[in-house]
């Protein structure tokens, strides 16, 4: 978004800020909007106005990818590996993947060494004998998806961690993380070239099942995006006047940024949120879905403060469940909602963390849809306190504290090993 003048003439008003979850939540809400209102106007402009300025920015990107996927053409952007590597991905596919937040890299790893992860998967939880004691879904949300299990409360498969740690997965990550600005106002907000190695879980879903799916959804927080101070100085621009400065590749203030407790809660700064294929998975077989517009978050912290929206509602968005998008609040968003084209094993795909993002649903699944979830998470204060929570669950077997307490790999003795950790694994659990 191109510059824009500060109108306000004297200081803006402060804005009240809660550390932690209020108790009185509807009372908070109502608060903080009118407080988000008066900053808004203090500035020399009302609420409606900078809603305009981000509407009919968003307006021009929902136009451009429903005309796009009605001439058939790829919405998500793709570069190889190989390009990567080298550093010779072309011009045109890094302003795509600026303008769309998001990207497949095709053969990031060799596709039979994908599918012997995913073999290696299938031995690691058989010979622990996971399906004769999995109690089921962990927590309501990954419990929604009607195949059980799909979403796999396993971490620390030889699999997973040999993915995490290698260089080809480093050099993915570091060229993401340099996508965003890292360094402003005097500070150096994360290490671009050094990843956290945030552990998540696996996704099996075996051909012919039924799946529902995941609804439109986003993941970087819900009521603390408003109500805490880091967030409040992160998404500054969308309050004080210069809407148009806004840019969602600026990492200022997120990695200081604490999320409310919850169920379905991250703590550590993504720059990107992501998978690696273990199956070959075609477009239309149930597969992610993004609104890839990075800018769109702008549109989705102002619209609960228009007038149609009642004084204690955020547009659905509360504690201990994700942040909803639905078609009742941001319909122009939802025009947009684009899939990922095919991917083979091997492929992985990336998705900016301020975006909306959905699984479709499928009947009768045809192949199978497996992945490893791997985000880039670059080194930085944030991420490094929760390192410290992940060193632990790794040498007992725990389920990272981000997780549901289902700690199934604490006897598991085939689990990966302390020893087996190369520099790269170790600098990510902020052992080196």
């Amino acid at each position: 978004m191109s510059a824009h003048p500060v109108l306000a003439t004297a200081p803006l008003p402060p804005l009240p800020h809660w550390e932690s979850t209020p108790a009185d939540l509807p009372g908070a809400i109502r608060r903080i909007k009118a407080a988000l209102r008066a900053r808004i106007e203090a500035s020399g402009r009302t609420v409606e106005e900078v809603f305009a300025v981000v509407e009919q920015r968003i307006r021009v990107e929902v136009d451009e990818i429903t005309a796009a996927r009605e001439r058939g053409e790829t919405i998500w952007p793709v570069v190889d590996y190989a390009d990567l590597e080298a550093g010779t991905v072309p011009a045109h596919a890094l302003a795509k993947l600026r303008r769309r937040g998001c990207l497949v890299v095709r053969g990031h790893f060799d596709r039979e060494q994908a599918l012997g992860w995913d073999r290696d998967i299938v031995e690691y939880v058989e010979s622990n004998a996971f399906f004769d004691t999995y109690r089921g879904p962990g927590d309501d949300f990954f419990g929604s998806v009607g195949s059980k299990p799909e979403i796999y409360p396993i971490y620390w498969s030889p699999a997973q961690m040999q993915a995490r740690q290698s260089d080809r997965m480093a050099r993915v990550q570091a060229f993401l993380n340099s996508q965003w600005k890292h360094e402003s106002e005097g500070v150096r907000w994360f290490d671009p070239d050094r990843d956290s190695l945030y552990p998540d879980r696996i996704r099996r879903r075996p051909p012919g099942v039924d799946s529902n799916g995941l609804g439109t959804h986003l993941d970087p927080g819900t009521l603390d995006l408003w109500m805490t101070e880091a967030y409040q100085k992160a998404f500054r621009h969308l309050f004080d006047g210069t809407v148009e400065q806004y840019d969602p590749w600026d990492a200022a203030y997120r990695t200081a940024g604490p999320q409310y407790p919850g169920t379905t809660m991250c703590s550590a700064f993504r720059t990107f949120q992501g998978w690696t294929a273990l199956s070959d998975m075609d477009h239309d077989q149930g597969v992610l879905h993004t609104v890839p517009i990075p800018e769109a978050m702008a549109y989705l912290m102002l619209r609960p403060l228009l007038a149609d929206v009642p004084e204690d509602d955020m547009c659905g968005v509360t504690v201990n469940q994700v942040f909803p998008a639905s078609e009742t609040w941001h319909p122009l968003l939802m025009r947009a909602l684009a899939g990922i084209p095919d991917v083979r094993a091997g492929d992985s795909v990336w998705w900016h963390s301020d975006m909306i993002h959905s699984v479709a649903p499928v009947q009768n699944q045809q192949g199978w849809g497996n992945v490893m979830y791997i985000p880039a998470a670059p080194w930085c204060p944030r991420n490094e306190r929760y390192a410290a929570t992940v060193r632990e669950a790794f040498h007992t077997g725990s389920s990272p504290a981000d997780f549901p307490e289902e700690h199934y790999e604490r006897t598991w003795p085939n689990r990966f090993q302390p020893e087996a950790l190369n520099a790269t694994g170790r600098r990510g659990l902020g052992l080196d």
